[in-house]
C-alpha cells in the first residue's frame, strides 16, 4: 500500500510528458480562430472568478453552537388552565386513571439502601457522606436541602450542610466546596440550584470533584451519559426518578414516543439523554416550540419538567398516555 502512492505520481508524470505541447500548434491556427479563443477564455474566466467570490465563509464556533437564550415559559391564564377537551380529542374524562404511587417506591428504595448503608457501617465501620452547599435563603432551596439532610438520616447517610448568605462572592464557594472535595468523610457534594445571579455556576460546578459529583453535573458526567457506550459515573436524581417510576410500574419504553416537556440540565437534558439509553424516541419541548399541544397528544409518555403550572391539559394527552409531572409549583 506504500508504494501506490508513489506509482500514482510516476503515472501522472509520464502522462504529463506525454501530453503534446500546446504552443506550436497555436501558430497554426488563423488569427481569426486565436482571436475566438481569447473571446471565448474571457468569459470562463470571468465566470470563474464569480464562483470564487461566491465561496462561503465556514461559520463561527458560536453559531454553530447556537445563541445562549434561557428557556421563559409563558403561564397559561387561569381561564385556560383546565379548558374542556374538544369533541373527540384529548384525554377521556370518563375513565379512571391509574396513578403511579412515587411514594411506595421511593419507601421501597429507602429501605433497600438502609440496609445496604448497614451493612457497610458492620464490615468497614464507616457510612457515606454527603455534603450539601446552599448559597443564599431561596425558600424552594432552603425545602429541598431539608428533604436531603432528612432522607440521609432515614437511611443513615452522615449529612453536612456549608450554608452561605446571598451576597457572598463566588471565591467563597469554590472554598467550601474545595474543602468537601479534600474531606475523605465526605463521598457526594451536591451545590443547591439555583445559584444567585452574580455567579458562575458553571464555575462552581466544575469545582466539584468528578467521583464525588453525586448530582451528574460535571462536563464528564453528562458527557458519558450522552455516549451510550460509555458509563456515568452519576446520573442526575430527576431523571433517575422519572426513569425508575416508569421502569417499576412496567412502562415499556423502547420504541415509545416520550416527549420531554423542558430542557433544563437540572431534568429535561439528562431525562431526554437517559430515554434515549432506552431506545425511546424522545421529542424535547422548550419555550420556543411552535406546536407543543400537537407534539404531546401523539406521545405514548409524556414528562413536564417546565416549572410551570397547569402548562400541560387534557387536550394535550391522547387517551392511555403515561404522565409524568416533575413540578412542585403550589397552586390554589
Amino acid at each position: 500500500m506504500g508504494g501506490a502512492p508513489a506509482a500514482a505520481a510516476v503515472a501522472l508524470l509520464a502522462a504529463t510528458r506525454r501530453r503534446p505541447a500546446a504552443g506550436p500548434l497555436a501558430f497554426l491556427l488563423p488569427r481569426a480562430a486565436r482571436a475566438g479563443l481569447h473571446e471565448a477564455a474571457a468569459p470562463a474566466a470571468e465566470e470563474k472568478g464569480r464562483t470564487r467570490r461566491r465561496r462561503r465563509r465556514r461559520s463561527s464556533s458560536s453559531r454553530l453552537l447556537g445563541p445562549d437564550i434561557p428557556d421563559t415559559w409563558d403561564s397559561p391564564p387561569r381561564a385556560a388552565a383546565r379548558p374542556p377537551p374538544p369533541s373527540g380529542a384529548g384525554v377521556d374524562y370518563d375513565s379512571t386513571a391509574t396513578i403511579i404511587d412515587g411514594k411506595s417506591v421511593a419507601e421501597d428504595i429507602r429501605f433497600q439502601i438502609a440496609e445496604e448503608v448497614r451493612q457497610m457501617k458492620n464490615a468497614v465501620g464507616h457510612v457515606p457522606g454527603l455534603a450539601v452547599v446552599l448559597v443564599g435563603d431561596r425558600r424552594d432551596s432552603e425545602s429541598y436541602v431539608r428533604y436531603k439532610i432528612k432522607g440521609c438520616e432515614e437511611v443513615g447517610i452522615k449529612s453536612l450542610l456549608a450554608e452561605l448568605p446571598g451576597n457572598c462572592t463566588e471565591d467563597v464557594v469554590v472554598d467550601s466546596v474545595s474543602r468537601f472535595n479534600e474531606d475523605p468523610s465526605v463521598h457526594g457534594i451536591l451545590v443547591q440550584l439555583p445559584l444567585p445571579q452574580h455567579m458562575d455556576e458553571e464555575r462552581i460546578l466544575s469545582a466539584i470533584s468528578l467521583e464525588k459529583d453525586v448530582d451528574g453535573f460535571h462536563p464528564l458526567n453528562v458527557g458519558n451519559l450522552a455516549l451510550r457506550s460509555r458509563k456515568p459515573l452519576f446520573v442526575p436524581c430527576a431523571a433517575k426518578a422519572c426513569l425508575e417510576l416508569l421502569l417499576q410500574s412496567g412502562i415499556e419504553l423502547m420504541g415509545k414516543h416520550v416527549t420531554v416537556i423542558g430542557r433544563s440540565k437540572v431534568v429535561g437534558l439528562p431525562t431526554s439523554l437517559l430515554l434515549q439509553r432506552h431506545h425511546a424516541t424522545v421529542s424535547i419541548i422548550h419555550a420556543f416550540t411552535t406546536n407543543p399541544e400537537e407534539i404531546t397528544r401523539q406521545s405514548d409518555i409524556v414528562i413536564s419538567a417546565a416549572g410551570v403550572a397547569n402548562l400541560v391539559r387534557g387536550s394535550w394527552l391522547k387517551k392511555g398516555a403515561v404522565v409524568i409531572d416533575v413540578g412542585t409549583n403550589p397552586i390554589e
